[in-house]
């Protein structure tokens, strides 16, 4: 499991709710069906106006990365090709055959398996950098669903609070519905502003960072795999491969 995904939806929801608390708010003041359909159900139909179903379907099974902690070892996967790389100057590139079914990475075992089957390194860097742009392009547009809906939820917030403020102008000879006007007024902008900032805004941002750690683990396999088919030395190979690791953490940084 992901700990910091599940800290920071933690601590962000209980500084809004605590702070509100604070200051003798009470939950209930917060909690408004009404303004949860305006800028939810609002929210949501505006993704569906700007992105095919599919990739809303796609959007909504990635969750499940956020909260899981599924990342490759980079060092894991540089130890791996090593210990290919000592098989294959011993044996040569068909003693790999019996431990393609045996890897768990998709992405180490096909490129191997295309390596052995006999696919020149040029060849075979080109079409898995063709997969690897394939698999991109699929996994930013995943991320940009999170990033819309975040985008549109504070204003439809603002629907929802001018919504409140009508219902209110509507009611000024009827004292005793002011108060969820008011109400349906503020706590929407607090649901669409705090949706877009504590959840959506930062779900996107996650699925980016760990898009940009698994495509710089690809790349230490590709390098790693062409390597091995070039017949690179293993010593020269692992440390060419290391300097992909502090890559990786430099992108993650932007």
């Amino acid at each position: 499991m992901d700990r910091a995904s599940v800290m920071g939806i933690i601590f962000g929801i209980a500084a809004i709710v605590g702070g509100n608390l604070f200051e003798g708010g009470r939950l209930d003041s917060i909690m408004q069906l009404t303004a949860a359909v305006i800028v939810f159900g609002g929210t949501f139909g505006a993704v569906l106006l700007s992105f095919p179903l599919r990739d809303i379907l796609k959007a909504i099974s990635s969750l499940r990365d956020i909260f899981m902690d599924g990342k490759t070892n980079p060092e894991t996967s540089i130890n791996s090709i090593i210990r290919y790389s000592n098989i294959v100057r011993r044996k040569g590139l068909i003693a790999l055959e019996p431990e393609i079914s045996k890897i768990k990475d998709y992405f180490l075992r096909k490129a191997l398996k295309l390596a052995v089957d006999g696919m020149g390194p040029k060849i075979l860097k080109e079409a898995m950098e063709q997969e690897n742009l394939t698999y991109e392009e699929e996994r930013r547009r995943i991320a940009r669903v999170f990033e819309t809906a975040g985008g549109f939820a504070p204003t439809i917030g603002i629907i929802g609070a001018v919504l409140g403020l009508i219902q209110v102008m509507e009611n000024l000879s009827d004292p005793s519905r002011l108060g969820s006007g008011i109400a349906v007024a503020f706590v929407a902008t607090i649901y669409g502003v705090g949706s877009a900032n504590l959840i959506l805004l930062p779900i996107s941002k996650k699925l980016l960072n760990k898009l940009n750690h698994e495509l710089s683990v690809r790349e230490i396999v590709l390098e790693g795999v062409v390597g091995i088919q070039s017949g690179i030395n293993p010593y020269y190979l692992e440390e060419s491969l290391r300097v992909f690791i502090e890559r990786d953490r430099t992108r993650i940084s932007r």
